[in-house]
C-alpha cells in the first residue's frame, strides 16, 4: 500500500466533503484536483471513487437530520410522522427526472464531458446565474420558508432543475439551490432540499457505478474507497454546518464569483497545459 497514494486519497476526500454540499460543483473540483495530483489508479477504478465516496457525504446528512427524516421516530406524533412520510415522497418525486436520465447517459458523459474545459465553462456560467438571481432576490420575500412546505408540483420542477447537475461543474446543490430559489423557496429550505434530494441520487449513482464496475477490487482500492468515504463522512459535517449558519446571514453571491474565479483559473491552466504539452 502506497502512502502517496493514502494522502491523495485523504485530499480527494476533504474536497468531496467541503465541497458536495457548497453549489461549488465537487465532481468539478474531484476532476480538477485527480488532473493535478493523478490518483495512480485504473480509469475506470478512478471514475467510480470520484462518485462512490460522496456515499461518506451522504452519511453526514443522514447523520445531522436523523430525526427529521426518520418517520418512525417514537418521539414525533402521527402528524409528524405522516409529514416526514410525506416529505420523503416529494423527495423521490424530485428525484425520478435525475434518475432516469443519468441512467441513460452515464456512460456518454463519463466520456464526452468528464473533462477540465467543460469544468470551467460551467463553473462560470453558473457563478455568473447565482448572482444574477441573488441581485433579482434582494428584496423579495420567499413564499416557501420551510422544506416541509415545498408542494409535490414544486419538489418535481426542483428535480428538473436537478438535471442540469448531469454536466460536470454545474453542481448538484447549485441547481437544485438555484432552482428551488427561482421558484420562490427561502434559502434554508433550498439548501436543505437540496440535501434530502442527494441522498437517493447519490445511493442510485454510487450503486450504478460499483455494479459497472464490478466487484474485482484489490484490497488496497478497498481501503481507499473507505478511507474516502470517511474523511469526506467527517468534513461534510462540518461542510453542512457551515453552509447552513452562512445563509441565513447571507446571500450565495460569494459562490458565485468563487465560481467565476475558480473556472478562469481552471480555463487558463489547462490551456497553459495544452500549448505547453
Amino acid at each position: 500500500m502506497n502512502i502517496i497514494e493514502i494522502l491523495k486519497v485523504i485530499v480527494l476526500g476533504i474536497v468531496e466533503g467541503f465541497t458536495e454540499w457548497l453549489p461549488i460543483s465537487s465532481t468539478g473540483h474531484m476532476i480538477l484536483v485527480d488532473e493535478i495530483i493523478h490518483l495512480n489508479q485504473p480509469t475506470a477504478f478512478k471514475n467510480m471513487f470520484l462518485v462512490v465516496i460522496q456515499l461518506g457525504a451522504i452519511l453526514a446528512v443522514l447523520v445531522l437530520y436523523f430525526d427529521k427524516l426518520n418517520p418512525f421516530s417514537v418521539r414525533k406524533k402521527p402528524v409528524q410522522k405522516q409529514a416526514t412520510l410525506i416529505l420523503w415522497s416529494k423527495i423521490v418525486l424530485a428525484c425520478i427526472p435525475a434518475a432516469v436520465i443519468g441512467f441513460l447517459v452515464d456512460d456518454i458523459l463519463d466520456e464526452y464531458l468528464m473533462n477540465g474545459y467543460v469544468v470551467a465553462a460551467t463553473l462560470i456560467l453558473y457563478g455568473v446565474l447565482f448572482i444574477v438571481i441573488e441581485n433579482r432576490n434582494q428584496y423579495r420575500s420567499f413564499e416557501v420558508q420551510k422544506v416541509g412546505d415545498i408542494s409535490y408540483q414544486t419538489a418535481l420542477w426542483i428535480g428538473l432543475f436537478q438535471l442540469l447537475s448531469l454536466i460536470p461543474g454545474t453542481s448538484r446543490s447549485g441547481s437544485t439551490i438555484l432552482g428551488a430559489m427561482i421558484l420562490g423557496c427561502s434559502r434554508p429550505a433550498s439548501a436543505e432540499f437540496s440535501f434530502f434530494l442527494g441522498i437517493p441520487i447519490m445511493f442510485g449513482a454510487s450503486f450504478l457505478k460499483i455494479v459497472k464496475y464490478g466487484l474485482s477490487f484489490t484490497g488496497p482500492q478497498v481501503f481507499y474507497l473507505v478511507l474516502g468515504m470517511v474523511i469526506a463522512f467527517v468534513v461534510s459535517v462540518y461542510s453542512i454546518k457551515f453552509l447552513m449558519g452562512y445563509i441565513r446571514q447571507h446571500d450565495f453571491k460569494f459562490f458565485g464569483y468563487y465560481r467565476i474565479v475558480l473556472g478562469a483559473v481552471v480555463l487558463l491552466y489547462f490551456i497553459i497545459t495544452a500549448l505547453l504539452g
